[in-house]
């Protein structure tokens, strides 16, 4: 049975105002269009999830559709702070969790394990283990020694981006991974945009690729592009000039709010989206000169 949909019809059916939603992808394949499609639907209350936020979760919150966030890491990579999620942490208007790399993938591995917590030997992260509560203590049965360990992270919502799929949900990733396998299993529920959806004989042709089953994934929406400004390997660049720009907008929130005013509330889909872009931006992030 296919599980094709419009990426508003998925995130619709999907998502409900207060869960708790993690956008997967590191560095690569980070799920924007989605993003934006949570900004445009208007949800409120939203707990964001994600090791390394990307500037969708400065946008998402910039949007008013979160009250918490939870990661490892925060900043525009390669360019500094997320402004206003730093800034809505600082006014005490959003509520925070903070784990190191290791505590957070460590957290998703609980989940799609169906374990209540994941052990793990202390790291470096001394301070967040003190300041951090859900960060306990147990002994190790055989040593006797004390172990660190972190609760399991089940999302209600995990969102991906990859760079095939097939009208089931059996999906290609390859290139740089994060935690897309962890988040999907450990969610409840998975929507996923694709940049093709292929016959299932062209995922069967490669299994090493299918890093997510079928039969995890709850909607499988077509959304060339969706990554923009991350990349998705082998179909266009990272805008490296985007988030230095973005550095510049989220300075003041009126900009942002012209920003989402434009590029979020004023375009219908994705497809939009990237026409809106224009053929500068298309051939700079084409790979035809990589």
């Amino acid at each position: 049975m296919t599980k094709l949909s419009t990426l508003g019809d998925a995130i619709s059916r999907n998502l409900n105002n207060g869960d708790t939603v993690y956008a997967a992808g590191f560095t690569h394949l980070i799920p924007f269009a989605a993003g934006h499609e949570i900004i445009r639907q208007g949800y409120k209350n939203l707990t964001l999830a994600r090791a390394t936020p990307d500037l969708i979760y400065d946008q998402i919150v910039a949007a008013g559709c979160a009250n918490k966030v939870i990661f490892s890491y925060m900043g525009n990579p390669g360019v500094g702070s997320l402004r206003i999620v730093r800034k809505q942490i600082e006014a005490g208007n959003l509520e925070w969790e903070e784990y190191s790399h290791f505590a957070m993938i460590s957290r998703l591995q609980a989940g799609a394990a169906g374990l209540p917590f994941m052990p793990m030997n202390q790291t470096a992260a001394v301070d967040l283990e003190l300041a951090n509560p859900k960060y306990q203590y147990v002994e190790d049965p055989y040593s006797g020694n004390k172990v660190v360990v972190v609760p399991a992270l089940n999302p209600d919502l995990a969102i991906v981006h990859v760079q095939r799929s097939d009208s089931e949900g059996n999906a290609h990733i390859w290139g740089i991974t994060g935690e897309q396998r962890e988040a999907t299993f450990a969610a409840s529920k998975v929507v996923l945009t694709a940049e093709e959806i292929v016959d299932e004989q062209v995922i069967r042709s490669d299994p090493n690729r299918t890093l997510i089953p079928g039969f995890i994934v709850d909607a499988v929406c077509h959304v060339p592009y969706a990554a923009h400004p991350s990349y998705t390997q082998g179909y266009y660049d990272r805008d490296n000039a985007f988030y230095l720009e973005w550095d510049a907008v989220s300075r003041m929130i009126e900009d942002v709010q012209s920003y989402l005013d434009e590029w979020v509330y004023g375009v219908s889909d994705r497809q939009e989206y990237w026409e809106k872009l224009g053929a500068e931006v298309h051939e700079r992030l084409s790979l035809i000169h990589i």
